[in-house]
């Protein structure tokens, strides 16, 4: 199956690939402790994953597959997208230290 956007052209898939599996990660293993230290049951901690999770997963694959324009890669050097990319990193690493920070607090 070809992946393509909203225009018909083809469009790589793997970038959305990696994002939704990632959001499935963080959702699954954060949302429903995070719901048992607020006195929800496991059932609606999984249930809002499980929204948060469809939510994050549309979003990405409207701004990675939909509108994308595989025209415009080329154009941007790859010195910056390696340098966007350490970016993100820090920033996930940042908030998943945040995220964590209630289980070691007490």
């Amino acid at each position: 199956m070809r992946v393509r956007n909203r225009e018909g052209q083809p469009v790589d898939p793997v970038p959305f690939f990696v994002a939704a599996g990632m959001t499935a990660l963080g959702c699954y293993s954060f949302v429903p402790p995070y719901c048992l230290a607020f006195g929800l049951s496991v059932a609606e901690g999984l249930a809002l994953a499980t929204v948060l999770f469809v939510a994050v997963t549309a979003l990405s694959f409207y701004r990675l597959v939909w509108t994308v324009r595989p025209e415009f890669r080329a154009e941007v050097p790859a010195s910056e997208r390696l340098r966007t990319l350490f970016y993100v990193a820090l920033v996930v690493v940042g908030l998943l230290l945040l995220a964590s920070l209630p289980f070691y607090v007490p």
